[in-house]
């Protein structure tokens, strides 16, 4: 029918007792809580809320944006400042993929532009404090969904890196800001999730065959969802 309402959906997985703060949390942005199934550690909890119509034009704008990665905080690119060391070869990765990256992210036009759009410590109080929080805090939460599919950028390095699965060149990553790499001990733990080197569009001065723990990068990336676990 024409005038049938349609939903988007949304899975949240919460730690135990942090329930009520998420779902308050998502009814402010307009959610309406249809299921919660509790677990002994955490929760699962979904949502939905009705689309808002979209434009051709703003459907065919964002057809344009590939979306690579997944991240607490979501993934789009690293930029590489062509320093940090090399971890051990038993924690690199080959740029060789064991499945199609996809087409890379356009581009955007005009150098001005892209930078107004992407928030930085340097021009978001919120993001400044977000990045010296506690992992646990509230505030990643309340960051996460104010600024789903907006764009970040920050200086950090790799805190860890995994296997993807049964896959031996593609990894899950967790990021941290700074430079300490796997003694981070601030800010949000940022995740890239099912990715190699390819993925990573990396750029500078000189691009590494490998990446590892310790690496440290420029990260652009976009917001994309908050998970407590």
């Amino acid at each position: 029918m024409a005038d049938e309402i349609k939903y988007e959906q949304k899975t949240v997985q919460t730690v135990r007792g942090t329930d009520g703060l998420v779902i308050l949390k998502m009814e402010k942005d307009g959610w309406e809580l249809v299921a919660q199934t509790p677990g002994m550690l955490r929760s699962t909890l979904k949502f939905r809320r009705p689309k808002k119509p979209r434009s051709w034009l703003l459907i065919g704008s964002a057809a344009a944006v590939l979306v690579i990665l997944a991240i607490v905080i979501g993934a789009a690119s690293v930029l590489s400042d062509g320093d940090g060391k090399k971890d051990d070869a038993g924690k690199s990765m080959t740029a060789a993929s064991e499945k199609p990256s996809g087409t890379p992210t356009p581009t955007p036009t005009g150098a001005e532009s892209a930078a107004a759009e992407v928030i930085t410590p340097e021009n978001n109080p919120e993001f400044a404090a977000l990045l010296k929080a506690d992992s646990c805090d509230a505030v990643n939460l309340d960051f996460a969904t104010g600024y789903e599919g907006q764009t970040v950028a920050f200086n950090g390095s790799i805190r860890h890196m995994v296997p993807h699965g049964d896959y031996k060149s593609r990894y899950d990553f967790l990021l941290g800001p700074g430079d300490e790499g796997s003694n981070t001990t601030i800010g949000p733990a940022f995740k890239y999730e099912d990715v190699n080197t390819g993925n990573l569009n990396l750029t500078g001065k000189t691009i590494p065959d490998t990446v590892g723990v310790g690496d440290k990068f420029r990260f652009i990336a976009e917001v994309r969802e908050f998970n407590a676990v």
